[in-house]
């Protein structure tokens, strides 16, 4: 009864046995090293660095990802919303259309089972019934003719604007946004902002560093994007002389004080509009002075702002 059995279960008919974990089994990966409560940070991150060199895969050109740009009519939000009311109003149309023809079949059957006599003294309202189903009838030809119009105009709509012909007055573009934060104090060290978007180069990735990050930097933490990981970036770590560390794909809780960042930048600009570049720029000063001398419950002192925290870490 001390031994630990095959544990087995049913549901919705499949069998599923729990297999026996033995020591050779338990699962091992890098971030292990950071519970290790005799190392340090730096020597933690310095292992953690070593156990995972099979991350670069440094690449000779300027990453220019090829990535297609969506089309214009689907970041109209007031077209979709009026052709979702559309379809709405013609499913409701097609249920009270359904509805009335089963009545009228109903009807119909009732009045030919009637007698002879009785289906001549019911012939005027018989009639009558008949005349309003024929109209009826007509009416819903002639909605569908009318959806085989709306429906072309549509597809002529989109077709117009997957090929370019946007008669909208306000050009939009692409703009890529690199955040950079301190894992310490969640200062944001700065936001910039590359106009040419989804074709950013590395060599612009580069610069926006240089200019941004502390002199005194240890380690750099990133994801495994195309930009980090090539020649440039890596002369950039040699120059400055911090170890730069990719974590794992489609693990953003590995870097989560910047994924957490990106969230709450996302959501303080949901409410904000822009026209231009240039409007844009203003509005991430702004965010990047509110967000550094707010309040911040993430640090290990709950209500200071990233700012006070930065002064009080470094005065200790």
């Amino acid at each position: 009864m001390q031994e630990k059995l095959p544990a087995v279960s049913g549901s919705s008919g499949h069998l599923v046995i729990e297999r026996l974990v033995t020591e050779k089994d338990q699962p091992v990966w890098p971030g292990q090293v950071f519970a290790d409560p005799e190392l340090s940070f730096e020597a933690a991150m310095q292992q953690y660095v070593q156990a995972t060199q099979d991350r670069f895969v440094h690449q000779h050109l300027p990453c220019q990802p090829t990535i297609a740009k969506p089309s214009h009519w689907r970041k109209e939000k007031e077209g979709r919303a009026h052709r979702h009311e559309v379809w709405e109003q013609r499913k409701r149309e097609d249920r009270e259309w359904r509805s009335a023809k089963a009545a009228f079949s109903q009807a119909k059957r009732a009045h030919q089972q009637l007698p002879k006599a009785q289906r001549k003294l019911q012939r005027g309202s018989w009639e009558q019934e008949l005349t309003i189903w024929i109209q009826r009838r007509e009416q819903r030809y002639a909605q569908h003719q009318v959806r085989k119009l709306e429906n072309e105009v549509w597809h002529q709509r989109n077709q117009a604007l997957q090929a370019g012909d946007d008669t909208d007055p306000v050009k939009r573009a692409w703009l890529a946004v690199l955040v950079i934060t301190d894992n310490c104090t969640r200062q944001c060290l700065g936001l910039p902002m590359f106009r040419s978007g989804a074709s950013v180069t590395s060599q612009e990735v580069v610069s926006a560093l240089q200019t941004c990050l502390p002199s005194d930097l240890q380690f750099l933490i990133s994801d495994q994007g195309k930009h980090f990981k090539t020649q440039l970036m890596q002369q950039l770590a040699q120059e400055e002389a911090f170890v730069q560390v990719l974590v794992y794909r489609h693990r953003p809780q590995s870097n989560g004080v910047a994924e957490r960042f990106v969230q709450t930048f996302k959501r303080w600009l949901r409410n904000r509009s822009w026209t231009t570049p240039e409007k844009l720029e203003v509005l991430i000063a702004s965010f990047v002075l509110e967000y550094n001398q707010r309040p911040h419950q993430g640090l290990a002192i709950p209500g200071l702002s990233p700012d006070e925290f930065a002064d009080r870490f470094w005065l200790m």
